[in-house]
């Protein structure tokens, strides 16, 4: 129980950075959530299937990603402290091309989208954050378009390192290179020049 308390301790902390919650909406939220301690290469979701579950990295990584023209393409990494989602799926309700795997043995702390939309509507807190929560998430998802699209792969792998210097060691070189929108080599070659 009291490492379930830590991982609590832990997310909320995570979590009232972006907005307040009361003790009584802590309570609930809680409630709600399950840890879980999985294994590298455990698949959270599955590319086709509905995602039902938003996932804060406790310890661990994860990648999501999707197939294109037969080609493997990271298209997030989330690290500690941090949350795993397939973003279109969780909100339209609708299969989603994208799966999340784990990179390392994780724990993870799984939120349901029902409960969760439940705690929106009797808690006034857990609704602003909400909407918080997806303000923060649509100002992560364009910085990552505008990186992709203005920026050259040099200045895209230092943001990288920047935000994430632990991954570095941690991330195989090809799925950061996925990840960038670069090829392994191009990668290589920057990696070298730096």
């Amino acid at each position: 129980m009291l490492l379930q308390a830590s991982l609590m301790d832990n997310l909320f902390h995570v979590l009232e950075q972006i907005s307040p919650l009361s003790l009584e909406s802590k309570h609930a939220f809680g409630a709600i959530t399950k840890t879980r301690q999985l294994p590298k290469g455990y698949t959270l979701l599955h590319a086709g299937a509905v995602c039902n579950h938003l996932f804060f990295i406790q310890e661990g990584l994860t990648r999501t990603f999707y197939i294109k023209d037969g080609k493997d393409v990271t298209d997030w990494i989330s690290l500690e402290n941090t949350f795993a989602v397939s973003v279109i799926s969780f909100i339209t309700r609708l299969p989603d091309r994208r799966g999340i795997e784990l990179l390392e043995d994780s724990t993870i702390v799984e939120i349901p989208y029902y409960e969760l939309e439940q705690l929106y509507h009797k808690h006034h807190d857990i609704e602003t954050l909400g909407r918080l929560w997806s303000n923060f998430g649509i100002v992560q998802l364009q910085q990552r378009f505008d990186d992709l699209h203005f920026a050259t792969a040099t200045e895209r792998y230092k943001k990288f390192v920047d935000r994430n210097p632990s991954a570095l060691q941690r991330v195989p070189l090809g799925i950061i290179a996925s990840f960038l929108g670069i090829t392994q080599e191009t990668l290589s070659r920057i990696r070298a020049q730096i």
